[in-house]
Order: C-alpha cells, then sequence, then structure tokens
C-alpha cells in the first residue's frame, strides 16, 4: 500500500520557495497593470502555460479522450478557474496586492464548508467551525475599521476585497468540482490543461468585452509575463503536484498558509503598499482562521504531543 511522508528538508525548502512565487504573482500583476490590464495578463500566461503543458503531455505520451468522462466538468472546472481569475484581475484595479493576497486564501474556507454539505466523512470539528468564525471575524474587522478612507486611491478598496473573497469562493469551488468528479481520478496535467485553456479562452473574451486589450511591451510587463506563465502557471504547479504524490497532502496544505504572509510582505516591500491597523488586525484573525481550518488535524496531534 502506498503511503505520503511527512515533511522533511527537502519538502519544507520547496514549499518555502513555492509560497514565496505564489505570494508574488498578485505583486507581478499588479506592477504590470499599467502596461497590459490584469485580465489580460491572466489570459496570455494561461495560454503559454496551456501550451507548455501540451508539449509536456506529447513528451509524456500522455493523452486526452472525450470518451474518458472528464470533458465535461473539465469545461466546468476550466470555467471557474477562468472566474477567479476575473475577479482577481478585476479587484487588482481597485485594492492593493497585499489585500489580494489575503482574501483570495479565504478559499480554504470555502472549500471546507462545501466538503462539510457534501461528505459525511469531511464533516467540521469543533476547531475548524471556530476557525471559520476567526476568519470572517477578520473580514469584518478588515472592512469596518476602514469607514473613514475617502481618497481617490482607497475608496473603492472595498470594491477590490470583495472581489478578491469572490475569487477565493470561486477557488474553492474549482477544487470541489474536481473532487466531486472523474477529474478526481485524472492524472494533474489533464486537469491543469483543462484549468488553463478554460482560463486563457474566457479570459481573452472578458478582455475584449472590457475593452482592457491595450498592449504596452516594457522589460517589466515582459518580465512580469515570463515569470506567471514559465515560473508560476507551469513550473510550480508541476512540483506542487509532485510534491503531492510523496508527501501528506494535509501537511503540505498547513505549510501553503506562509503564501499571503509572503503577498503582503512582496506588496509593502516591492511597490510601497500601506498597511493600515485595521488591516492588519483583520489579516492576523483570517490567517489564524484558515490555519485552524486547514491544519486542525496536524494542530491536533501538535497539542496531543506536547508535554504535560
Amino acid at each position: 500500500m502506498e503511503t505520503r511522508k511527512e515533511i522533511d528538508g527537502r519538502a519544507g525548502g520547496l514549499m518555502l520557495v513555492l509560497c514565496a512565487i505564489w505570494g508574488l504573482q498578485q505583486v507581478a500583476l499588479k506592477a504590470a497593470g499599467t502596461d497590459i490590464a490584469p485580465i489580460l495578463q491572466l489570459a496570455i500566461r494561461s495560454g503559454v502555460a496551456a501550451v507548455l503543458v501540451g508539449l509536456l503531455m506529447l513528451a509524456r505520451r500522455e493523452r486526452v479522450s472525450l470518451g474518458d468522462g472528464t470533458w465535461r466538468p473539465g469545461l466546468l472546472v476550466g470555467f471557474l478557474f477562468a472566474l477567479e481569475f476575473v475577479f482577481v484581475g478585476e479587484g487588482l484595479r481597485y485594492t492593493t496586492a497585499s489585500h489580494m493576497a489575503i482574501f483570495l486564501y479565504t478559499a480554504p474556507i470555502f472549500a471546507a464548508l462545501g466538503l462539510h454539505w457534501r461528505l459525511p466523512a469531511e464533516r467540521l470539528k469543533p476547531l475548524q467551525w471556530a476557525g471559520i468564525g476567526l476568519a470572517f471575524a477578520g473580514i469584518i474587522v478588515s472592512f469596518a475599521g476602514r469607514g473613514g478612507s475617502t481618497s481617490g486611491d482607497s475608496s473603492m478598496m472595498w470594491l477590490g476585497d470583495l472581489l478578491g473573497i469572490a475569487g477565493g469562493m470561486a477557488w474553492a469551488a474549482t477544487t470541489l468540482a474536481v473532487r466531486f468528479s472523474s477529474l478526481s481520478d485524472a492524472s494533474a496535467s489533464v486537469t491543469l490543461l483543462y484549468q488553463l485553456l478554460g482560463a486563457f479562452v474566457i479570459l481573452s473574451l472578458a478582455a475584449v468585452l472590457m475593452d482592457q486589450t491595450a498592449v504596452r511591451f516594457t522589460l517589466l510587463s515582459v518580465t512580469s509575463l515570463a515569470f506567471q506563465a514559465i515560473i508560476v502557471s507551469f513550473l510550480s504547479f508541476l512540483v506542487w503536484f509532485s510534491l503531492l504524490r510523496v508527501y501528506l497532502a494535509s501537511r503540505l496544505g498547513v505549510l501553503s498558509f506562509m503564501t499571503p504572509l509572503f503577498g503582503i510582505g512582496f506588496g509593502v516591500w516591492l511597490l510601497d503598499e500601506p498597511l493600515d491597523a485595521s488591516f492588519v488586525a483583520g489579516s492576523l484573525l483570517v490567517l489564524m482562521g484558515i490555519l485552524m481550518v486547514s491544519g486542525h488535524e496536524w494542530l491536533r496531534q501538535a497539542r496531543g504531543r506536547a508535554p504535560a
């Protein structure tokens, strides 16, 4: 019987790099947004990454067959994946990369609620319910604390933050669609290809309909696109899926908790984004809640190993 390993130094180091990459992607989108609209950036990166995944599948002699029952859920997953990035792309026009990094990563909260509703074996534990309550309290604190802000740059930030939460919900819906369909037994590259193709088609259409097709190729915009397509959408996900085949998913999920922390840090460092007190307090509550939901098993085991 195949078993998954506990986290070792190799896995911990790779997860540190992956979380830094994932935390930087919102910053890259935001930084290049004046040259290429975020939605168009996401469409281009998805198309390039889809070609790379397709070439990899050809090299592996891996095929996608319409007769394997994956095309219907594949269309749904592609749509949901694209919807997530429509929310992210539009949200970054109004809010900061730091805020997006936090609110997008509420996805585990919504995924846990969906699993609780659908699967008896995934019923939420008291610690997880407490984490969900803490995370939503953090969202309220973050929104409520900025009521007096009326500057041009921040008066619509609440809309961008709401779109970030909507992106987290779409991400969770994508996870659930994979879990409850034939894609749960498909290879990671097949699932990723459906997601990337769906994102490329829908985001390209959205960019046209929203009149966000203007492109100005600069060193920053080209570097951002290359980073997102090759590093984020292709290489990082291949490494992630390879880790999932070897190590315990629950432990990897706890380590991915570092991603929004990197997102905030990079946003403040590279984009000089401000951090108001309400956002910092709310973010800490959200992150603690996510950790309680995603890492409840690890927290319970750690508590059980603690000396009396």
